[in-house]
């Protein structure tokens, strides 16, 4: 499946108020306006047929239930996302490597039968859309016979908790690598990239507990933060100056009600943001951390493999030590071409954690050919295969990272993120724009993501590049020609001046 700024880096849109915020909003405002008179029009005539019955209709709540979805996400689907469906989503029919074949979609039957169906047909596109930063996730000479042989002597599954009878010798010898990687005493592997973060944050904290999370944590941070119980302080997206005064409350005022002493206090941060492709200012938040005698919990799932010199992510992207950071998660989903993710940290923590984390104990542990891939891919990285490929491919990711920003910013194109980030967002705030780059890329053989509410606020949608070790020059300039016709069409570089 094609999985649909920094204020360091030309300033946070989030902030603006001028720039394609206006016109967005003016967009929207006439979407809404004949989306209300649509669905008013066919209330009047079927009376509820169309429109589903009144208010909190179609959205799965009948007479005396509550609607499953709200008023306002219910009307955003129907008249707005149910329009552009076919930019979202997309389903692929290869790896998805350096090209994909995306499959070919057409919209068939009426009414409210009428949907998006699959022709049989693919188109072969240049991938601009995944997060296979080091180009693992395709067939790899190293990796794969790996993966087979595990696959012969292993099978598919465990088909049981790593606790039980779930942990081979593969998954204890990546955990010894990532652990060595990673340069921590321990570290354990888990099933799910997105569960790694909510099985662990619930018992790492509690009542008693405060998490300071800034506020474009992923949806995973957020869930584990709501399972643990403990409370949530927000401080703005990577500003340690609001981080520094919302521990410096938190700490004097005390545990609502009881102003008792916090009983832990973490603070909760991403290497890289996935929506923004900014870095988090490490150096500032663990001079915070070890001020305010706080715990600090780093999310690497974008980072790791991506940044520092041999991949080891943001402590060896700004030289810190490893050991200043409590708790490093990541995952292998982005770098390493696998599935999972992983906990590192101090060999107390990690026994604690194998202990009570559900993951361990409920969960059928990670897949031994996906383990297998992990292994050795961080071979490859850490140059035990023999060869000097590793290294190639980060400096690569970066030179192309690096060249294909300047060109998008030398284009006129307004372009979040920081400089060696492999994430790219090109903001086009209009809806009418966003389905238009999703269309005409993929046209053109291209694929690149579009992403808009709810994933992104509603007047800051976007379009997210992905760029990988695997692309080639002349791939970076064909795309580049793709999107300055897109941005000659759609006008994207207007937003700015808008």
């Amino acid at each position: 499946m094609v999985v649909v700024g920094s204020p360091r880096a030309g300033g946070d849109p989030r902030q603006r108020a001028d720039g394609g915020g206006l016109p967005a909003a003016r967009s929207y405002a006439v979407l809404f306006v004949f989306g209300w008179l649509r669905d008013t029009l066919a209330l009047v005539v079927s009376w509820g047929g169309a429109a589903g019955g009144g208010k909190g209709g179609g959205t799965g709540g009948g007479k005396g239930y509550a609607p499953l979805v709200s008023d306002f996400e219910n009307f955003y689907i129907r008249n707005l996302y149910g329009r552009i469906e076919d930019c979202f989503n997309r389903p692929i029919a290869s790896a998805p490597g350096r090209h994909i074949d995306v499959c070919v979609r057409e919209w068939r039957g009426h009414g409210e039968a009428r949907g998006l169906q699959r022709t049989g047909g693919t188109v072969r596109a240049l991938n601009l859309s995944s997060y296979n930063y080091l180009g693992f996730a395709a067939q790899d000479a190293y990796c794969t016979p790996r993966c087979l042989d595990a696959l012969r002597r292993y099978g598919w599954s465990t088909s049981s908790p790593s606790k039980e009878a779930g942990q081979t010798q593969l998954h204890a010898e990546a955990e010894e690598l990532v652990a060595e990687y990673m340069g921590q005493e321990a570290a354990m592997i888990f099933g799910m990239g997105f569960a790694t973060n909510t099985a662990t944050l619930p018992v790492l904290c509690g009542r008693g507990d405060l998490i300071v999370s800034d506020a474009l944590n992923h949806k995973s941070i957020v869930a584990g933060a709501k399972l643990a119980g403990a409370k949530v302080k927000v401080f703005k997206h990577n500003d340690p100056r609001h981080l520094e005064k919302v521990l410096r409350l938190a700490i004097a005022e005390g545990q609502p009600r009881k102003n008792r002493p916090w009983r832990k206090i973490y603070i909760v941060v991403e290497g890289i943001y996935s929506m923004e492709g900014d870095i988090a200012p490490l150096r500032e938040i663990v001079a915070l951390k070890k001020k305010y005698k706080a715990y600090l919990y780093l999310d690497e799932a974008h980072s790791v493999g991506a940044m520092g010199a041999t991949g080891r992510g943001l402590c060896e992207h700004f030289g810190v030590d490893p050991r200043d950071v409590d708790i490093l998660m990541g995952t292998f989903t982005k770098s390493f071409g696998s599935c999972g993710g992983y906990i590192a940290s101090t060999r107390e923590v990690i026994q604690f954690l194998k202990k009570e984390s559900p993951s361990t104990n409920y969960a059928t542990s990670m897949a031994p050919p996906a383990v297998a891939q992990v292994i050795a891919s961080l071979q490859v990285v850490m140059g035990r295969d023999g060869s000097q490929r590793g290294q190639e491919k980060i400096r690569q990711l970066k030179d192309n990272s690096n060249y294909f920003r300047k060109k998008l910013k030398a284009m006129g194109l307004e372009v979040l993120g920081d400089e060696d980030s492999p994430i790219m967002p090109i903001m086009i705030y209009h809806p009418n724009k966003l389905p238009a780059v999703g269309r005409q890329t993929l046209e053109q053989g291209v694929a690149v993501v579009v992403v808009g509410f709810p994933a992104t606020p509603l007047l800051l949608a976007r379009a997210r590049i992905c760029i990988s070790a695997c692309h080639t020059r002349e791939d970076l300039d064909h795309a580049l020609e793709v999107l300055k016709d897109v941005d000659r069409k759609a006008m994207l570089s207007s937003a700015r001046a808008a």
